[in-house]
């Protein structure tokens, strides 16, 4: 029996709740890239980047992932389902319309299923797969943070204006606290992903995710907590070969 078999998952290493699941929406064409972003490997002995994301959310504490696909459904379902984890696939059949579709995709499978006897899942971590320098620590930072926070708005002047400052407590999140939790990672003030979205958000979110804007409207307009994450990665997408190799 190998260490991995006997290791504690790491949901029950930071006493989450076990209904956070990872969401990593990989279903874009990366047409300025050359190709699907899911499939390209900064290096060639390098994972792909679907393989290094769904990687860093099981590290990160998730504790199962679901990825979303679309353009090279196949390949890249072909090395998501390889991995042999708690991994499963939802395929976006109108993937084109961009990151609204996905989201959407995702989410309706989610209200739909349940994962290894743990029942519903209570939140999402949503993360996008062309984040090279996103890391298990922001994903355990973002899952770990608590939901207290105080009235004060983020001083950057980013459309999210509902978003606060997150104060750490030592309390863990119930389901019920969970399923209510809305909160994205900043960095250095400036909001981006992961994003940790509760299950009584989801019907709106669905209702609002359109274009390539995911839920950016519903955080523009809705209370949620923002999590400080700029000492740990720079939380910048790429969307080409060159941003990539820079992003070392």
């Amino acid at each position: 029996m190998s260490e991995s078999d006997t290791a504690p998952h790491p949901a029950a290493v930071h006493g989450r709740a076990a209904h956070g699941r990872g969401l990593v929406l990989a279903a874009g064409a990366g047409r300025r890239m050359g190709g699907p972003k899911a499939l390209v490997r900064r290096h060639p002995d390098e994972p792909t980047l679907v393989e290094r994301a769904v990687s860093l959310l099981h590290a990160g504490g998730c504790s199962g992932i679901t990825v979303v696909v679309g353009a090279a459904a196949e390949e890249v379902t072909a090395i998501v389902t390889a991995l042999g984890r708690d991994v499963d696939v939802v395929t976006c059949p109108d993937w084109d319309e961009g990151m609204g579709a996905s989201l959407r995709a995702g989410l309706t499978a989610l209200t739909r299923s349940t994962h290894e006897g743990e029942g519903c899942v209570d939140a999402v971590l949503v993360t996008l797969v062309d984040l090279p320098d996103l890391t298990p620590e922001v994903v355990a930072r973002v899952l770990d943070a608590p939901g207290h926070v105080d009235n004060a708005h983020s001083p950057h002047p980013d459309p999210d204006e509902h978003a606060v400052e997150l104060h750490k407590t030592t309390t863990a999140p119930t389901n019920q606290e969970l399923r209510a939790t809305l909160r994205r990672a900043a960095y250095d003030g400036v909001p981006g992903h992961p994003a940790l979205i509760g299950r009584d958000h989801w019907e709106q979110v669905i209702a609002s995710a359109t274009g390539d804007h995911g839920a950016r409207h519903y955080f523009r307009t809705t209370p949620h907590e923002l999590v400080e994450c700029g000492d740990l990665a720079t939380g910048r997408d790429v969307d080409t070969r060159e941003e990539l190799d820079t992003s070392r």
